[in-house]
C-alpha cells in the first residue's frame, strides 16, 4: 500500500504544476467542430555559457605559399637580361669560335642560373647572383675577343684590297679604290672607338665593296684575255651579251645599288668565262694537234735517240699536257702542249745540229785522212830520190 502513496504524490505534484501553467494563458474562445489553437511561447534556445576571460581565437586560412617580394624579382630580371645581353654581344662577335671551351663553361654556369628553382626569395636572389656571374663572364670573353675579331676583318679587307691591286683595274679607276679605302679606315676609327656594332657593319661594307670591285676587275681582266687571244670568234654571242650585262653592272654601281651591281657583275663574268672557257677547249685542242705532230716528227728524225735527254723532258711535258685535257683543264692543258711542241722542236733542231757536227767531223778527219795520205807519198818520194 505504501508503495503507491510516493508516485500518486508525484503524478498530483506535476498535473499542479501543468495546471499553474495554463492557468495563467487565456484561453482562445472554441469554435465548433474546430481544434483549438495553442500557442507556443517562443524561447530563445539557451547559448551555453562561454566563460568571459576565454580569448577569441579567429578561424583558421588555408595554408597559402608565400610571395616573392617585387623588390627581388626585378632584380632577377635585371639580372636575367643583363646575362642575355652580354651573350648575344659575344655571340655577335664570334666568341664561341675564338675561346670554345672557356665558352662551353659560361654556357654551363647560364644554363644553372636558368634552370634554378624560383619560388622563394633565397632561391631568386641565388639564381640572380649566378646570372650576374655568366654575364660578368660573357663580358670578360667578349673583351679578349673584340682584338681578334678586328684582326680578322682587317686582314680579309686587306687581302681583297691587295688582290684588287693585282688586277690593275685600280690603275685605270683609282677613285674607285680611294672610295673603298676611306671606308676601311672608318671601321678602324670606330673599332678604336669602342663602337663595336657600327664597326664590325662598316667593316662588312668594305669588304663587299672591295670584293664588288673584284668582281668588275675580272670581269676587265677576263674580256681583255679573249680579245687578245681571239677568242671572240668561237662565242660572239655570249661575248657581246656578256658586254651589256656589265655596262648595266657598272650603272647600277655607279648609282650606289651594290648589291645589284654585284649581281648583275657576277652574271656578265659568268659569261665571259664561257666564252673563255670555249676558246680554252678549240685551242687546246689545236695546240695538241700541233703538239703530237711535233712529237712525232722528232721520232721520225730519231731525236729520241740522238737527243734523248731533251726528247724526254719534251714527251713528260706532253704526258702533262694530256692528263689536263682528259680532265677538261683545258688552258693548263693548251700551254703545256705549247711547251712540249717548242721541246720537241728543240730536240729536232739539236738531233739536226748534232748530225750536221758529225758530217763535219768526218769530213774533217777524211781530209786530214787525205793530207795525211799526200804527205806519206811524198815523204816517200823523197827517201827514194835521196837513196839514189
Amino acid at each position: 500500500m505504501k508503495k503507491w502513496i510516493f508516485p500518486i504524490y508525484i503524478l498530483f505534484a506535476l498535473f499542479l504544476l501543468l495546471g499553474i501553467s495554463c492557468g495563467s494563458t487565456p484561453a482562445p474562445d472554441t469554435v465548433p467542430g474546430q481544434v483549438p489553437e495553442v500557442s507556443v511561447p517562443q524561447v530563445s534556445p539557451e547559448r551555453p555559457s562561454v566563460p568571459s576571460q576565454v580569448p577569441q581565437v579567429s578561424p583558421e586560412r588555408p595554408s597559402v605559399p608565400s610571395q616573392v617580394p617585387q623588390v627581388s624579382q626585378e632584380i632577377l630580371n635585371d639580372s636575367v637580361a643583363r646575362a642575355e645581353a652580354a651573350r648575344n654581344r659575344a655571340i655577335d662577335f664570334e666568341s664561341p669560335a675564338y675561346f670554345p671551351s672557356e665558352w662551353d663553361a659560361i654556357e654551363a654556369q647560364y644554363t644553372a642560373a636558368r634552370d634554378m628553382p624560383k619560388s622563394t626569395q633565397s632561391d631568386i636572389q641565388q639564381a640572380a647572383s649566378l646570372y650576374n656571374t655568366a654575364a660578368n663572364a660573357y663580358d670578360d670573353i667578349f673583351r679578349k675577343t673584340i682584338p681578334l675579331y678586328a684582326q680578322a676583318r682587317e686582314d680579309e679587307i686587306i687581302s681583297a684590297r691587295e688582290e684588287l691591286i693585282n688586277t690593275g683595274l685600280t690603275r685605270t679607276f683609282p677613285e674607285y679604290l680611294r672610295n673603298a679605302d676611306e671606308m676601311a679606315l672608318a671601321a678602324l676609327s670606330q673599332f678604336e672607338a669602342g663602337d663595336y656594332y657600327k664597326a664590325r657593319d662598316t667593316a662588312a661594307d668594305t669588304l663587299s665593296e672591295y670584293e664588288t670591285l673584284l668582281v668588275g676587275a675580272r670581269i676587265m681582266l677576263a674580256r681583255n684575255e679573249i680579245v687578245d687571244r681571239g677568242f671572240i670568234v668561237h662565242d660572239s654571242e655570249n661575248f657581246y651579251i656578256a658586254d651589256e650585262i656589265a655596262c648595266e653592272a657598272i650603272e647600277e654601281f655607279e648609282a650606289g645599288n651594290r648589291k645589284e651591281a654585284m649581281t648583275t657583275a657576277e652574271e656578265a663574268l659568268l659569261l665571259y668565262n664561257v666564252v673563255l672557257t670555249n676558246g680554252w677547249t678549240i685551242y687546246a685542242t689545236d695546240r695538241r694537234a700541233y703538239a703530237v705532230l711535233e712529237r712525232e716528227l722528232a721520232i721520225t728524225e730519231r731525236a729520241n735517240i740522238a737527243s734523248r735527254s731533251l726528247f724526254n723532258e719534251a714527251d713528260a711535258i706532253f704526258a702533262q699536257a694530256e692528263r689536263n685535257f682528259v680532265s677538261e683543264n683545258f688552258r693548263s692543258a693548251a700551254n703545256f702542249y705549247v711547251d712540249s711542241e717548242a721541246r720537241f722542236a728543240i730536240s729536232r733542231y739539236d738531233t739536226e745540229e748534232r748530225r750536221q757536227r758529225a758530217l763535219d767531223t768526218i769530213r774533217i778527219a777524211e781530209e786530214k785522212i787525205e793530207e795525211s795520205s799526200e804527205t806519206a807519198i811524198e815523204a816517200g818520194r823523197i827517201i827514194e830520190g835521196g837513196s839514189r
